[in-house]
């Protein structure tokens, strides 16, 4: 599992995760983890000189190719230094971020996750979900946007959604609890302990109620004014309290190892605040390609 954390502010968003990814092995239809990594990459430029970056959870590769490897194979589509791919070249004039997503949908669906479905029907066990968030600047807007390309049994094909599309907010996924109970002041457990105790008979009925508290405990620590240098210690926080729900529950830790954090503003475009090197860089010359 993971935890990615979107924050939207006036000036700009921030992508923060966690690095821990969850190797398993099949017995029979039931799934059992083998170990527990914490190096993963889940953060992305997807074009160098540009506001447009990527987050993802879920499954963690498709194939021989982790998504960090593939984010950075569709980054060179992006940029034009594909040659078999030279009509994904992004135009710096006329992009939009809804078109990004849709090619990013195009090329992690083609031959990829529609081969982890096939491979997964032809085994009998459900297939991995995955979600892959593309956000940043269109050309020339004001605005940024974010857009979540959800990958599932329901969606084979990948399911392409909108999210904070208003001025300001926080969108989170992976482990959803912790952060949920801080921001929302109650658990995502909360509408299904409704039935279990009796309290309502409809699920409609403990959906509505569900919402009904959130809005009325909603702790209201996202802002449109908040400086970005805010929203990126509150990003820091939320993830840090996810690893740390994670760490004293009940079974593995499968949130966990480096906080990544990196900011998408229009005139500074995509930066890194934290992140991690499996290499020393004072030894390497970072060629603006990692």
């Amino acid at each position: 599992m993971t935890i990615a954390l979107l924050v939207k502010v006036n000036d700009g968003l921030i992508l923060s995760s966690d690095s821990a990814t969850t190797l398993s092995f099949n017995q029979g239809r039931a799934s059992t983890v083998a170990n527990i990594y914490n190096n993963a990459n889940k953060v992305f430029n997807l074009y160098k000189g540009l506001p447009v970056g990527a987050m993802t959870w879920g499954l963690g590769s498709m194939g021989p190719a982790s998504i960090a490897t593939l984010a950075k194979d569709l980054r060179r589509r992006f940029m034009g230094e594909d040659l078999a791919f030279a009509g994904w070249e992004l135009d710096e004039n006329s992009y939009t971020i809804e078109g990004v997503a849709e090619k990013a949908r195009e090329f992690l669906h083609d031959g990829r996750y529609e081969k982890v479905v096939a491979d997964a029907n032809a085994a009998g066990m459900p297939v991995p979900v995955f979600g892959f968030l593309v956000a940043g600047y269109s050309s020339s807007a004001d605005e940024p946007h974010a857009y979540v390309i959800s990958f599932d049994d329901a969606n084979p094909s990948g399911d392409i959604q909108e999210v904070i599309p208003e001025e300001a907010g926080a969108s989170w996924w992976g482990m959803p609890d912790a952060i949920a109970r801080i921001l929302g002041g109650v658990s995502t457990a909360f509408p299904q302990t409704l039935l279990n105790t009796g309290l309502v008979s409809t699920p409609a009925d403990a959906l509505s109620i569900y919402a009904a508290v959130q809005n009325e405990l909603n702790s209201q620590m996202v802002s449109p004014a908040m400086p970005v240098q805010d929203a990126i210690e509150l990003a820091e926080f939320l993830v840090h309290a996810t690893i740390q729900f994670v760490r004293f529950s009940p079974g593995n830790p499968t949130v966990g190892g480096p906080i990544e954090i990196a900011t998408i503003t229009k005139h500074e475009d995509f930066k890194w605040v934290q992140r991690k090197h499996f290499f020393d860089t004072r030894f390497n010359r970072l060629n603006g390609h990692s």
